[in-house]
């Protein structure tokens, strides 16, 4: 967890999109670096997190990783639920947590002006970037790879019980257990699995 994915949704999404104290983020995806980033927001002072994902159980998971509300992206009108849990502009930050072209897309679609889109996600396709209607929305696109440099600050929150991450375990198997531990991380809707650890 302290190697990859809290580094990743903390840096990349939350120090990359340039949180600040009250501000309103929005998370595109609520797999576990986007449950990273929902964990972490808060220690930049996010007033409130908005988890969007098209799976309600991932959306259920956010809500103990630190999001205030969650928005089902499958949803036809996801956009304006978005919006009316803001003041009808947008968010502050944006962190797309997926990488999809159309993940986003929807980040651009409800960050505010002059907020930040933090692009977390790994693109295998190329994306449409709409500079025709964002360059008057002032906004700021964020992306990079994880350095792990704040990993020894994470680990310190985690020893001093601040940050759980032991809730991205949510299936733990034995080495006897190998292959059943790939089924249940492949079939990871139905087993409502995040992260799966295997120990002797």
């Amino acid at each position: 967890m302290l190697s990859d994915i809290l580094p990743t949704g903390f840096e990349i999404g939350v120090r990359y999109g340039k949180v600040e104290p009250g501000d309103v983020v929005a998370v595109v995806g609520a797999g576990p670096v986007g449950l990273s980033a929902m964990m972490t927001a808060g220690l930049y002072g996010a007033s409130r997190v908005i988890a969007l994902d098209v799976d309600s159980n991932r959306l259920d998971q956010a809500m103990g990783f630190g999001a205030t509300d969650s928005v089902n992206s499958g949803d036809s009108d996801w956009a304006e639920q978005v919006k009316a849990k803001t003041d009808g502009l947008g968010v502050d930050v944006a962190i797309e947590a997926v990488g999809l072209p159309a993940t986003f897309e929807a980040c651009t679609q409800i960050v505010r002006p002059g907020g930040s889109v933090a692009n977390v996600g790994v693109h295998g396709a190329s994306v449409e970037l709409r500079l025709q209607d964002l360059w008057i929305k002032d906004i700021a696109i964020t992306m990079g790879l994880v350095s792990a440099s704040t990993t020894p600050m994470l680990l310190k929150l985690v020893t001093q019980h601040k940050l759980d991450v032991e809730k991205f375990a949510t299936h733990r198997f034995d080495f006897d257990g190998f292959l059943e531990a790939y089924e249940t991380f492949e079939a990871a809707a139905e087993t409502k699995a995040l992260k799966v650890t295997i120990h002797r």
